[in-house]
């Protein structure tokens, strides 16, 4: 149990999927300008990552490892996580359209979000048990929510103020503010190492 919430806040501070890895940066730069949407986009990863991972797992070590067919992973979670996108497309659409609205073209886009596949790809690599796998998905999701709805309320909060220079609003702010924030956990480091 200690070992699994070692996994799990290491995920979200010391080995942040996108402050430390720099993964999943397209959604989290064009979708970090406003609270609500970096929000809708969190949950719509959290949904995504830990469904690839739950599905991933136990298709590469029950299936492709006994078939010895280990080199195709890649195209599988792949083909897993566009399905996932999918249903999550489809559940967004049926119940809450604003938001899907929101999202525009970076719904279907998650498909491609290299956290989703990182963090199968990372299972595989440091070869967790089922159980670790959901825990560090979680964590990793969660650890990308975190990061992206600080840099919404900084970047919100920067708004109200106005003085951000022509050059640095829009991407130029948000990179300059995940920088600071990335330092910011580099700070977590020694606590705790999920290799």
């Amino acid at each position: 149990m200690a070992h699994a919430l070692t996994i799990f806040i290491a995920a979200i501070l010391t080995h942040n999927i996108a402050l430390t890895y720099l993964l999943g940066m397209c959604p989290f730069i064009s979708l970090s300008r406003s609270i609500k949407t970096a929000f809708g986009m969190s949950i719509a990863v959290i949904f995504v990552v830990t469904l690839t991972a739950a599905i991933n797992w136990p298709i590469y070590h029950k299936i492709l490892v006994p078939l010895e067919s280990e080199i195709i992973y890649y195209i599988v979670f792949i083909i897993v996580i566009a399905a996932s996108v999918q249903l999550v497309e489809m559940i967004m659409e049926r119940f809450f359209p604003p938001l899907q609205a929101a999202f525009g073209i970076f719904l279907p886009l998650i498909t491609v979000n290299c956290t989703v596949l990182a963090v199968s790809l990372f299972m595989v690599l440091r070869d967790y048990s089922y159980g670790m796998t959901l825990v560090f998905a979680l964590g990793s999701a969660v650890g990308w929510m975190l990061a992206i709805m600080i840099v919404a309320a900084i970047n919100e909060k920067l708004k109200l103020i106005g003085d951000i220079p022509g050059g640095l609003k829009g991407s130029g702010i948000i990179m300059i503010i995940a920088g600071i924030i990335a330092l910011a956990f580099m700070g977590f480091g020694g606590m705790v190492d999920i290799n």
